[in-house]
Protein backbone atom coordinates (compact mmCIF):
# COMPACT_ATOMS: atom_id res chain seq x y z
CA UNK A 1 0.00 0.00 0.00
CA UNK A 2 2.85 2.37 0.82
CA UNK A 3 4.46 1.59 -2.54
CA UNK A 4 1.22 2.36 -4.34
CA UNK A 5 0.94 5.66 -2.45
CA UNK A 6 4.38 6.69 -3.64
CA UNK A 7 3.50 5.67 -7.17
CA UNK A 8 0.53 8.05 -6.99
CA UNK A 9 2.76 10.82 -5.65
CA UNK A 10 5.20 10.18 -8.49
CA UNK A 11 2.40 10.62 -11.04
CA UNK A 12 1.27 13.84 -9.36
CA UNK A 13 4.79 15.25 -9.21
CA UNK A 14 5.48 14.46 -12.85
CA UNK A 15 2.14 15.82 -14.08
CA UNK A 16 1.46 18.60 -11.61
CA UNK A 17 1.06 21.09 -14.43
CA UNK A 18 -1.91 19.21 -15.86
CA UNK A 19 -3.50 17.87 -12.68
CA UNK A 20 -3.17 20.99 -10.53
CA UNK A 21 -2.13 24.10 -12.41
CA UNK A 22 -4.37 23.61 -15.46
CA UNK A 23 -7.63 23.73 -13.40
CA UNK A 24 -6.24 26.47 -11.13
CA UNK A 25 -5.29 28.70 -14.06
CA UNK A 26 -8.62 27.95 -15.74
CA UNK A 27 -10.46 28.93 -12.56
CA UNK A 28 -8.49 32.17 -12.22
CA UNK A 29 -9.19 33.08 -15.86
CA UNK A 30 -12.88 32.26 -15.29
CA UNK A 31 -13.02 34.64 -12.31
CA UNK A 32 -11.15 37.36 -14.19
CA UNK A 33 -13.64 37.11 -17.06
CA UNK A 34 -16.51 37.37 -14.56
CA UNK A 35 -14.96 40.48 -13.02
CA UNK A 36 -14.46 41.98 -16.48
CA UNK A 37 -18.11 41.25 -17.31
CA UNK A 38 -19.24 42.94 -14.08
CA UNK A 39 -17.08 45.99 -14.78
CA UNK A 40 -18.39 46.18 -18.35
CA UNK A 41 -21.97 45.97 -17.06
CA UNK A 42 -21.30 48.74 -14.53
CA UNK A 43 -19.74 50.99 -17.16
CA UNK A 44 -22.58 50.43 -19.63
CA UNK A 45 -25.14 50.95 -16.87
CA UNK A 46 -23.57 54.25 -15.84
CA UNK A 47 -23.27 55.39 -19.46
CA UNK A 48 -26.91 54.65 -20.29
CA UNK A 49 -28.38 55.64 -16.94
CA UNK A 50 -29.34 52.10 -15.94
CA UNK A 51 -29.40 51.48 -12.18
CA UNK A 52 -30.09 48.30 -10.23
CA UNK A 53 -32.37 49.30 -7.39
CA UNK A 54 -31.97 47.40 -4.18
CA UNK A 55 -35.47 48.27 -2.96
CA UNK A 56 -37.10 46.96 -6.12
CA UNK A 57 -35.18 43.70 -6.00
CA UNK A 58 -35.92 43.23 -2.30
CA UNK A 59 -39.63 43.81 -3.02
CA UNK A 60 -39.54 41.20 -5.82
CA UNK A 61 -38.01 38.65 -3.45
CA UNK A 62 -40.55 39.47 -0.74
CA UNK A 63 -43.47 38.95 -3.16
CA UNK A 64 -42.07 35.76 -4.71
CA UNK A 65 -43.99 32.57 -4.09
CA UNK A 66 -42.45 29.21 -3.20
CA UNK A 67 -41.92 28.28 -6.86
CA UNK A 68 -40.12 31.56 -7.60
CA UNK A 69 -37.92 31.18 -4.53
CA UNK A 70 -37.01 27.66 -5.63
CA UNK A 71 -36.07 28.89 -9.10
CA UNK A 72 -33.96 31.74 -7.71
CA UNK A 73 -32.11 29.29 -5.47
CA UNK A 74 -31.57 26.87 -8.35
CA UNK A 75 -30.20 29.71 -10.48
CA UNK A 76 -27.71 30.63 -7.77
CA UNK A 77 -26.68 26.98 -7.44
CA UNK A 78 -26.06 26.74 -11.18
CA UNK A 79 -24.04 29.97 -11.04
CA UNK A 80 -21.83 28.46 -8.35
CA UNK A 81 -21.38 25.25 -10.35
CA UNK A 82 -20.85 26.97 -13.70
CA UNK A 83 -17.09 27.01 -13.23
CA UNK A 84 -17.12 23.20 -13.17
CA UNK A 85 -18.24 23.17 -16.79
CA UNK A 86 -15.14 25.02 -17.97
CA UNK A 87 -12.76 23.32 -15.54
CA UNK A 88 -14.30 19.93 -16.42
CA UNK A 89 -13.53 20.41 -20.11
CA UNK A 90 -9.93 21.30 -19.30
CA UNK A 91 -9.67 18.33 -16.96
CA UNK A 92 -11.02 16.01 -19.65
CA UNK A 93 -8.38 17.21 -22.11
CA UNK A 94 -5.66 16.76 -19.48
CA UNK A 95 -6.81 13.22 -18.64
CA UNK A 96 -7.07 12.28 -22.33
CA UNK A 97 -3.50 13.28 -23.16
CA UNK A 98 -2.19 11.99 -19.83
CA UNK A 99 -3.57 8.52 -20.58
CA UNK A 100 -2.14 8.59 -24.10
CA UNK A 101 1.33 9.35 -22.78
CA UNK A 102 1.17 7.41 -19.53
CA UNK A 103 2.78 4.21 -20.88
CA UNK A 104 4.32 5.59 -24.07
CA UNK A 105 6.48 8.41 -22.74
CA UNK A 106 8.62 6.23 -20.47
CA UNK A 107 9.34 3.96 -23.45
CA UNK A 108 10.19 6.89 -25.66
CA UNK A 109 12.75 8.36 -23.22
CA UNK A 110 13.90 4.86 -22.08
CA UNK A 111 13.10 5.65 -18.43
CA UNK A 112 11.08 2.42 -18.47
CA UNK A 113 14.39 0.55 -18.08
CA UNK A 114 14.91 2.27 -14.73
CA UNK A 115 11.36 1.67 -13.51
CA UNK A 116 11.47 -1.98 -14.52
CA UNK A 117 14.68 -2.41 -12.53
CA UNK A 118 12.75 -1.56 -9.36
CA UNK A 119 10.69 -4.13 -7.45
CA UNK A 120 7.43 -2.64 -8.72
CA UNK A 121 4.97 -4.75 -10.66
CA UNK A 122 3.52 -3.66 -14.00
CA UNK A 123 0.03 -4.06 -12.52
CA UNK A 124 0.71 -1.54 -9.74
CA UNK A 125 2.34 0.86 -12.18
CA UNK A 126 -0.62 0.81 -14.56
CA UNK A 127 -3.17 0.97 -11.72
CA UNK A 128 -1.43 4.01 -10.23
CA UNK A 129 -1.84 5.77 -13.56
CA UNK A 130 -5.49 4.72 -13.79
CA UNK A 131 -6.25 6.01 -10.28
CA UNK A 132 -4.44 9.24 -11.08
CA UNK A 133 -6.66 9.71 -14.14
CA UNK A 134 -10.06 8.76 -12.71
CA UNK A 135 -9.67 9.82 -9.06
CA UNK A 136 -6.81 12.26 -8.43
CA UNK A 137 -7.54 14.51 -11.42
CA UNK A 138 -11.32 14.84 -10.79
CA UNK A 139 -10.83 15.36 -7.03
CA UNK A 140 -8.49 18.28 -7.69
CA UNK A 141 -10.83 19.66 -10.36
CA UNK A 142 -13.81 19.48 -7.98
CA UNK A 143 -11.92 21.22 -5.16
CA UNK A 144 -10.79 23.99 -7.48
CA UNK A 145 -14.33 24.33 -8.86
CA UNK A 146 -15.78 24.70 -5.36
CA UNK A 147 -13.28 27.43 -4.46
CA UNK A 148 -13.90 29.27 -7.74
CA UNK A 149 -17.69 28.90 -7.38
CA UNK A 150 -17.67 30.32 -3.85
CA UNK A 151 -15.40 33.17 -4.96
CA UNK A 152 -17.82 33.91 -7.80
CA UNK A 153 -20.74 34.17 -5.36
CA UNK A 154 -18.72 36.49 -3.12
CA UNK A 155 -17.93 38.74 -6.09
CA UNK A 156 -21.61 38.94 -7.03
CA UNK A 157 -22.53 39.62 -3.39
CA UNK A 158 -20.08 42.52 -3.18
CA UNK A 159 -21.34 44.01 -6.45
CA UNK A 160 -24.99 43.74 -5.37
CA UNK A 161 -24.13 45.25 -1.98
CA UNK A 162 -22.79 48.34 -3.75
CA UNK A 163 -26.27 48.81 -5.23
CA UNK A 164 -28.01 48.56 -1.87
CA UNK A 165 -29.18 44.98 -2.33
CA UNK A 166 -29.19 42.67 0.66
CA UNK A 167 -26.95 40.24 -1.19
CA UNK A 168 -26.56 37.84 1.70
CA UNK A 169 -30.32 37.36 1.86
CA UNK A 170 -30.29 36.62 -1.86
CA UNK A 171 -27.43 34.16 -1.56
CA UNK A 172 -29.23 32.57 1.38
CA UNK A 173 -31.76 31.27 -1.12
CA UNK A 174 -29.05 29.06 -2.65
CA UNK A 175 -28.16 25.56 -1.52
CA UNK A 176 -24.36 25.51 -1.15
CA UNK A 177 -24.25 22.20 0.73
CA UNK A 178 -26.37 20.57 -1.96
CA UNK A 179 -24.11 22.01 -4.66
CA UNK A 180 -21.00 20.74 -2.87
CA UNK A 181 -22.58 17.32 -2.41
CA UNK A 182 -23.48 17.22 -6.10
CA UNK A 183 -19.88 17.79 -7.17
CA UNK A 184 -18.33 15.44 -4.62
CA UNK A 185 -20.81 12.66 -5.33
CA UNK A 186 -20.07 12.87 -9.05
CA UNK A 187 -16.49 11.61 -8.59
CA UNK A 188 -17.22 7.85 -8.07
CA UNK A 189 -19.65 7.81 -10.99
CA UNK A 190 -17.14 9.61 -13.19
CA UNK A 191 -14.49 7.05 -12.24
CA UNK A 192 -16.71 4.18 -13.39
CA UNK A 193 -17.88 5.93 -16.55
CA UNK A 194 -14.35 6.88 -17.63
CA UNK A 195 -12.90 3.35 -17.30
CA UNK A 196 -13.47 2.26 -20.95
CA UNK A 197 -11.93 5.46 -22.35
CA UNK A 198 -9.00 5.28 -19.94
CA UNK A 199 -8.54 1.60 -20.79
CA UNK A 200 -8.56 2.25 -24.55
CA UNK A 201 -6.21 5.25 -24.34
CA UNK A 202 -3.74 3.43 -22.10
CA UNK A 203 -3.93 0.33 -24.28
CA UNK A 204 -2.89 2.48 -27.26
CA UNK A 205 -0.22 4.12 -25.11
CA UNK A 206 1.26 0.73 -24.26
CA UNK A 207 0.80 -0.88 -27.68
CA UNK A 208 1.66 1.86 -30.20
CA UNK A 209 5.33 2.15 -31.16
CA UNK A 210 4.75 5.79 -32.12
CA UNK A 211 1.97 8.39 -32.37
CA UNK A 212 -0.47 6.83 -29.85
CA UNK A 213 -2.90 9.74 -30.33
CA UNK A 214 -3.23 8.95 -34.02
CA UNK A 215 -3.88 5.27 -33.35
CA UNK A 216 -6.35 5.99 -30.54
CA UNK A 217 -8.45 8.25 -32.77
CA UNK A 218 -7.93 6.61 -36.17
CA UNK A 219 -8.81 3.02 -35.24
CA UNK A 220 -12.34 3.66 -33.86
CA UNK A 221 -12.98 6.35 -36.48
CA UNK A 222 -12.03 4.09 -39.40
CA UNK A 223 -14.05 1.20 -37.99
CA UNK A 224 -16.99 3.58 -37.53
CA UNK A 225 -16.74 4.68 -41.17
CA UNK A 226 -16.67 1.05 -42.34
CA UNK A 227 -19.68 0.25 -40.18
CA UNK A 228 -21.52 3.26 -41.65
CA UNK A 229 -20.63 2.51 -45.27
CA UNK A 230 -21.56 -1.16 -45.18
CA UNK A 231 -24.53 -0.81 -42.83
CA UNK A 232 -23.17 -3.49 -40.53
CA UNK A 233 -25.30 -2.40 -37.57
CA UNK A 234 -28.40 -3.20 -39.61
CA UNK A 235 -27.57 -6.88 -39.12
CA UNK A 236 -28.31 -6.37 -35.41
CA UNK A 237 -31.38 -4.16 -36.01
CA UNK A 238 -29.49 -1.17 -34.65
CA UNK A 239 -28.91 2.25 -36.25
CA UNK A 240 -25.43 3.26 -37.35
CA UNK A 241 -25.52 6.07 -34.78
CA UNK A 242 -25.50 3.41 -32.05
CA UNK A 243 -21.92 2.43 -32.93
CA UNK A 244 -20.68 6.01 -32.92
CA UNK A 245 -22.42 6.77 -29.63
CA UNK A 246 -21.65 3.59 -27.69
CA UNK A 247 -18.27 2.64 -29.12
CA UNK A 248 -16.45 5.59 -30.67
CA UNK A 249 -17.62 8.30 -28.28
CA UNK A 250 -17.35 6.02 -25.25
CA UNK A 251 -13.77 5.12 -26.18
CA UNK A 252 -12.65 8.72 -26.65
CA UNK A 253 -14.94 11.15 -24.81
CA UNK A 254 -15.89 9.35 -21.59
CA UNK A 255 -13.00 11.10 -19.84
CA UNK A 256 -14.99 14.36 -19.97
CA UNK A 257 -17.19 14.99 -16.88
CA UNK A 258 -20.90 15.02 -17.65
CA UNK A 259 -20.56 12.97 -20.83
CA UNK A 260 -22.73 10.28 -19.25
CA UNK A 261 -25.73 12.64 -19.32
CA UNK A 262 -26.12 12.14 -23.08
CA UNK A 263 -26.55 8.37 -22.61
CA UNK A 264 -30.04 8.47 -21.10
CA UNK A 265 -31.61 5.05 -21.72
CA UNK A 266 -34.29 5.60 -19.08
CA UNK A 267 -32.14 4.59 -16.12
CA UNK A 268 -31.03 8.18 -15.53
CA UNK A 269 -34.57 9.47 -15.02
CA UNK A 270 -35.76 6.51 -12.95
CA UNK A 271 -35.04 8.12 -9.59
CA UNK A 272 -34.90 11.76 -10.54
CA UNK A 273 -36.78 14.36 -8.54
CA UNK A 274 -37.23 17.57 -10.52
CA UNK A 275 -39.34 19.35 -7.95
CA UNK A 276 -43.03 20.05 -7.81
CA UNK A 277 -43.05 22.25 -10.90
CA UNK A 278 -40.46 20.29 -12.86
CA UNK A 279 -38.13 23.33 -13.09
CA UNK A 280 -35.11 22.42 -10.98
CA UNK A 281 -31.98 22.49 -13.19
CA UNK A 282 -29.74 21.30 -10.39
CA UNK A 283 -31.76 18.08 -10.12
CA UNK A 284 -30.26 16.98 -13.44
CA UNK A 285 -26.84 16.85 -11.73
CA UNK A 286 -28.03 15.48 -8.39
CA UNK A 287 -27.11 11.94 -7.25
CA UNK A 288 -30.83 11.01 -7.33
CA UNK A 289 -30.66 11.55 -11.07
CA UNK A 290 -27.11 10.67 -12.17
CA UNK A 291 -26.76 7.52 -10.06
CA UNK A 292 -29.63 5.97 -11.97
CA UNK A 293 -26.86 5.16 -14.44
CA UNK A 294 -25.79 2.32 -12.12
CA UNK A 295 -28.83 0.42 -13.37
CA UNK A 296 -27.70 0.74 -16.97
CA UNK A 297 -25.93 -2.22 -18.67
CA UNK A 298 -24.08 0.38 -20.76
CA UNK A 299 -22.06 1.43 -17.70
CA UNK A 300 -21.04 -2.06 -16.59
CA UNK A 301 -20.30 -3.34 -20.10
CA UNK A 302 -18.03 -0.32 -20.48
CA UNK A 303 -16.32 -1.07 -17.17
CA UNK A 304 -15.75 -4.68 -18.24
CA UNK A 305 -14.36 -3.57 -21.61
CA UNK A 306 -12.11 -1.07 -19.85
CA UNK A 307 -10.74 -3.73 -17.47
CA UNK A 308 -9.94 -6.01 -20.43
CA UNK A 309 -8.16 -3.15 -22.22
CA UNK A 310 -6.19 -2.31 -19.09
CA UNK A 311 -5.15 -5.94 -18.77
CA UNK A 312 -3.89 -5.68 -22.36
CA UNK A 313 -2.01 -2.50 -21.43
CA UNK A 314 -0.30 -4.32 -18.55
CA UNK A 315 0.68 -7.16 -20.86
CA UNK A 316 2.09 -4.85 -23.53
CA UNK A 317 4.03 -2.85 -20.94
CA UNK A 318 5.64 -6.05 -19.77
CA UNK A 319 6.33 -7.44 -23.25
CA UNK A 320 6.86 -4.33 -25.42
CA UNK A 321 10.50 -3.72 -26.28
CA UNK A 322 11.12 -0.80 -28.61
CA UNK A 323 14.88 -1.02 -28.41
Amino acid sequence: MKTFYWLLKREFWEHRGGFLWAPVITGVVFLVLNVMAVIAAEVLGARHGFHVGGDNLQMMIARADAGDIRQIGAGLDIAMLSSMGVIGIVMGIVVLFYCLGALYDDRRDRSILFWKSLPISNVNTVLSKVVSAIVVAPVIAVLVSLVVGLAQLVIYALVLSLHGVNAWQLIGLAHPFRAVGTLVSSIPLYALWAVPAVGWLMFCSAWARNKPFLWAVAVPAVIGLLVSWFGIMGLFNLPTAWFWKNIVQRALLSVFPGSSLVYDDGSLTAGADFGDDGHDPLAVLSPMHTYGLLASPNLWIGVLAGVVLLAGAVWFRRMRDDS
